[in-house]
């Protein structure tokens, strides 16, 4: 009898922890979430996250922090992602430097190693300039100048060495037969300071995004001459991408995505793939999106993975031609 009681208890005991076990995940999330910006309030990054973080809490009727974790060129932060407990508790908006990291000799941080992916939700496409009274028409006559005569004319980075705008151009220079490596490119503190030397004539082609070329655009004031996308941006239907200006297949840009720590629970990520899902399809999300010239795309899971190595791949390749990279 007490044989049976003891099993009878043993099978009661087992059925209450599964159930206990299944309910917790059940109601993911129990409390509030952190998320992790890399960069400062007030940038695309944290505008972006912020409207993610808004929509997060309307989905699952939980707090949502945003948490600014800045410094390290965006090292410090996306290692607060990658170290915190594993639990769903805490995740974070992960960006194209992810990919730089071990190659600049900053962190051995790396994405699909350190991450559980959960969604690509944006990439903006790197595209080029010339001011309006440049002798370049178009981008075939930009690269054949440029192979030619590599130490006459001035690029600038568009963005910090190595940063996304620089890699871009580089990429489309390294597909188009050009070696970045052989030039001197000039800093840039940013795209608007980099646009306005243009202008001014202390460089000859600046890349950046075609957003923040809007104005002078606009304006008529510079020309863009290819974009780094797989096909043309619908506010930008007069900029051909680099397959249609010089045969090249190139997809270089910015990129942000939502992931976590590695190790998340399979229940939580798949809510959050799920809602991520649903605010990536919603007017909302795209209005906010495209009214601010940010581009959507949409990769989960392990797909977003794949993206993030063939990212980081790519971001090598790129510097080692440039002379950046401190691996092998």
């Amino acid at each position: 009898m007490r044989g049976l009681k003891a099993v009878f208890a043993g099978a009661v005991a087992g059925a209450v922890t599964i159930f206990s076990a299944a309910a917790a995940f059940a109601a993911w999330p129990e409390r509030p979430v952190q998320v992790i910006v890399p960069w400062a309030a007030g940038g695309g990054t944290d505008a972006t996250g912020r409207i993610i973080a808004k929509m997060l809490q309307d989905e699952f009727k939980k707090p949502f922090n945003v948490v600014n974790r800045t410094g390290g060129g965006g090292v410090v932060g996306h290692a607060a992602i990658a170290q915190a407990p594993a639990d769903g508790y805490t995740i974070g908006v992960i960006t194209i430097e992810i990919g730089t990291f071990k190659w600049l000799g900053q962190s051995n941080l790396s994405g699909s190693k350190d991450f559980t992916p959960i969604a690509l939700y944006n990439f903006d496409p790197g595209a080029f300039y010339v001011s309006n009274n440049s002798p370049f028409k178009n981008a075939k006559e930009v690269v054949a100048a440029l192979k030619a005569n590599p130490k006459v004319y001035k690029l600038a980075s568009g963005s910090a060495i190595g940063g996304a705008w620089h890699m871009a151009f580089g990429s489309i220079l390294l597909k188009a037969g050009v070696d970045p490596g052989q030039f001197n490119w000039i800093p840039s503190q940013g795209a608007a300071p980099a646009l306005q030397e243009l202008l001014a004539g202390g460089t000859d082609i600046v890349p950046c995004s075609l957003p923040e070329a809007k104005a002078l655009l606009d304006a008529g004031r510079i020309r863009a001459m290819a974009v780094a996308g797989d096909q043309r941006l619908p506010a930008y239907p007069n900029v051909p991408t680099a397959k249609e200006a010089l045969g090249v297949d190139v997809l270089a840009g910015a990129w942000r995505g939502i992931g976590g720590p590695k190790g998340m629970p399979a229940e939580a990520t798949s809510k959050l793939v799920a809602a991520m899902e649903k605010i990536h399809k919603s007017e909302e999300f795209r209005k906010f999106m495209t009214e601010r010239g940010f581009g959507l795309m949409w990769r989960a899971g392990p797909d977003f993975a794949k993206f993030m190595d063939e990212s980081e791949a790519d971001s090598g390749k790129v510097l080692k031609a440039i002379g950046l990279s401190k691996a092998s």
